[in-house]
C-alpha cells in the first residue's frame, strides 16, 4: 500500500510550512489528491517537492523548476531532463561565479576604504571603534 501523507506530516517532514505545500500548489507543481475535503500526498508528491525545495535553493525559478518537472512527466528515460539540468547547472554555476567574483571586489574595495578611514582618524588622533 502507498504511503499517504497529510499536509501537516508532509510539511513537518520537509521542514516546510503547510501554506508552502499550498503555494506550491496553487503553482501547478504537485497535485496532492483528496480524500474528502482533505489533501493526501503521494510519495510521488513528497519527491516532486524534494526536486521544488532543492531547485529553489540552489536559486532555480518557479518556472525552470516546473520545466524540469514536466520533462520528468513526459520522458520515462529522463533524457531530456538530464539534458536540461546539465545546461541550467551550468548557467547558473557561471551566475554564480560571475557574482562571487563581483562580490569578492566589493569586499576588496571596502577593505580599502575602512582601512583609509581608520589612518584618517588615527592621523588626526580620533579613536577607531573596533569592528562589529
Amino acid at each position: 500500500m502507498t504511503k499517504l501523507y497529510s499536509v501537516t506530516e508532509l510539511a513537518a517532514e520537509l521542514k516546510v510550512t503547510p501554506r508552502a505545500l499550498r503555494f506550491y500548489e496553487d503553482k501547478g507543481l504537485i497535485a496532492p489528491q483528496r480524500a474528502g475535503k482533505t489533501r493526501v500526498y503521494t510519495h510521488r508528491d513528497r519527491g516532486r517537492m524534494i526536486l521544488i525545495l532543492r531547485g529553489k535553493r540552489l536559486g532555480f525559478s518557479l518556472r525552470e523548476i516546473a520545466e524540469w518537472l514536466d520533462l520528468y512527466d513526459q520522458d520515462p528515460e529522463q533524457v531530456e531532463q538530464m539534458r536540461l539540468t546539465l545546461a541550467r547547472t551550468r548557467q547558473r554555476i557561471e551566475t554564480l561565479e560571475a557574482q562571487y567574483r563581483d562580490l569578492t571586489e566589493t569586499l576588496q574595495e571596502l577593505r580599502e576604504i575602512e582601512s583609509a578611514v581608520e589612518d584618517f582618524l588615527k592621523s588626526k588622533g580620533a579613536e577607531v571603534e573596533a569592528a562589529e
